[in-house]
């Protein structure tokens, strides 16, 4: 029987995701397309009867955008939202920016499906002439963090933002959990992957298997060590979701021209 609710939500479609970019530490809004998949998103969890009692999003515009976009839908617009930079996406050093199918086309489906979905691999790491080097660490929201700028990450691997994101999963998501409240972490694809890695004990290789859509609530029912007591529900149209997660798994396939 479960005691604990506990909601995972990868933000909605950004601009990069629909180029098929690497996104993660450059800020970027909500797509048209993604404004639209956190509103549906929202009416779904009003209608399936959930409320949210606090929400935690990452300090990226497109997570906290979605967050208040699925409140507003909700009617909870007063339901506190808590930012955090351990709740970011991976950061993908030098990678940012780069398009995943050409890369595929350059060095190969597995080269770019590890670099992706690996859970040790490291990608090389941004350096300053990287041309959106100076957007990222010049950003003022990343002097309110609770480390020194200089010590923010240049690249991870998933293990990495595990890494980072426990300890605030610990000090700060968790005593909230323990006090009844339903939880919302409106997040990014990895950092939801990095968490649910460490809930339900998937191991390294699997993980690399785990996909998830943009704009999906994702249903977690945890006992009282926050254990999953049943396997985490994708809520929603499930044909629908299992084109969403096919057109995920695709973005590293490379598309040759014709």
């Amino acid at each position: 029987m479960s005691t604990y609710k506990l909601f995972l939500l990868r933000h909605g479609e950004g601009a990069w995701n629909k180029e098929n970019r690497f996104c993660s530490w450059v800020d970027q809004k909500l797509s048209e397309n993604g404004v639209k998949e956190a509103q549906d998103c929202g009416k779904l969890l009003k209608e399936q009867g959930y409320k949210f009692d606090t929400v935690f999003t990452s300090l990226l515009s497109r997570s906290v955008q979605t967050a208040w976009l699925v409140l507003e839908a909700m009617g909870l617009e007063w339901v506190p939202v808590v930012k955090s930079w351990r709740l970011n996406e991976r950061h993908y050093g030098s990678l940012i920016g780069l398009n995943r199918a050409e890369m595929a086309l350059q060095h190969g489906e597995e080269k770019v499906k590890l670099w992706r979905r690996s859970y040790d691999m490291t990608p090389p790491p941004i350096e300053e002439s990287h041309p959106y080097f100076l957007e990222i660490y010049n950003d003022r929201r990343y002097t309110t963090c609770d480390v020194a700028l200089e010590d923010l990450p240049r690249a991870e691997s998933l293990k990495e933002v595990l890494d980072r994101l426990l300890p605030y999963w610990e000090s700060t998501v968790v005593p909230e959990i323990k006090l009844g409240k339903t939880v919302l972490i409106s997040a990014h694809g990895n950092s939801c992957r990095a968490l649910l890695k460490h809930l339900e004990g998937i191991s390294d290789e699997d993980i690399a298997g785990v996909t998830l859509p943009t704009g999906i609530p994702v249903l977690l029912e945890l006992d009282h060590s926050l254990r999953p007591v049943k396997p985490r529900e994708l809520l929603g149209d499930q044909v629908k979701i299992q084109a969403a997660i096919k057109k995920v798994e695709d973005q590293g396939k490379a598309k040759v021209s014709t």
